[in-house]
């Protein structure tokens, strides 16, 4: 058993609970982090099947919603549109992401200068956006128009650039659309269960040839932290973000993509 892989898979599995849910891009920063690290993923299938963590996460703190939205989805004419609306947000990550993986994982994936240069550009455009004196329409994901949806669904496609962030994708996009912030931050948790599932399984049949035990440990090890870090992000990530907006997570995303800028341009 390689210690200092687990290790490693523990710090990333981390990285990704804390970071999947909130507009940083977790998927840029695991590629960083693992790239400094040295961290070998065979066919990058490590930084998408820990997102199993993240999903298991927020189907954990929602249970009771998703039970109440089962129940509901027979009589329930607004629960049905509300369900339709997630899964036309789906549809384009689903078509666009299966016919561009190998393009994404092969080239996106592999240049760390590109993701944080989408850090540093998505944190000024997210700050913008933050202080927009927009003036929202609806204050319920479950109330959102079912081309709004579409459209966040297309804007959300935009994070198979590493580094963009699929949560902040659809955030801003979500805002811009009528949204206000509560509601654009619920909408994408909800969008994050098909879409992760989705590449979860994507990956895995596509990958599940190259992986080796010792992978599979490493994922494992990444998929519980994972899990146990999303738990408590999902958990706190409303309220913060009503009181506090999404400046903070755009100064974040600009201070770690200069740092990583500048780290590769010293040590490559």
């Amino acid at each position: 058993m390689d210690i200092p892989g687990l290790l490693d898979a523990l710090v990333l599995g981390l990285i990704e609970g804390l970071t999947e849910f909130i507009p940083v891009s977790s998927t840029g920063h695991l590629l960083l982090a693992g790239h400094f690290l040295g961290f070998d993923s065979p066919g990058r299938a490590f930084e998408v099947l820990i997102q199993l963590g993240a999903i298991l996460a927020i189907l954990t703190v929602y249970f009771g919603r998703l039970l109440k939205i089962v129940h509901d989805l027979p009589s329930d004419p607004r629960t049905r549109r509300f369900v339709l609306g997630v899964l036309l947000a789906f549809l384009p990550a689903a078509v666009i992401g299966a016919a561009g993986h190998s393009f994404i994982k092969q080239v996106l994936f592999e240049s760390p200068m590109l993701i944080c240069i989408m850090l540093i550009v998505g944190g000024f455009i997210l700050l913008i956006v933050d202080r927009l004196d927009l003036k929202p329409r609806y204050h319920d994901a479950m109330d959102f128009p079912l081309g709004m949806y579409l459209g966040i669904g297309f804007a959300q496609c935009l994070a198979m650039i590493p580094g963009v962030s699929r949560s902040g994708s659809s955030v801003v996009a979500a805002m811009m659309f009528g949204s206000d912030k509560r509601a654009a931050a619920e909408f994408s948790f909800f969008l994050a269960m098909p879409t992760m599932a989705g590449a979860f399984a994507y990956d895995l049949y596509k990958n599940h040839d190259i992986l080796t035990a010792a992978s599979l440990w490493n994922i494992a090890v990444g998929f519980v932290a994972a899990f146990v870090a999303g738990v408590f992000v999902v958990r706190r990530l409303l309220d913060f973000v009503s009181q506090r907006g999404f400046a903070p997570f755009a100064y974040w995303r600009i201070i770690v993509g200069a740092i990583g800028l500048a780290a590769v341009l010293t040590f490559g």
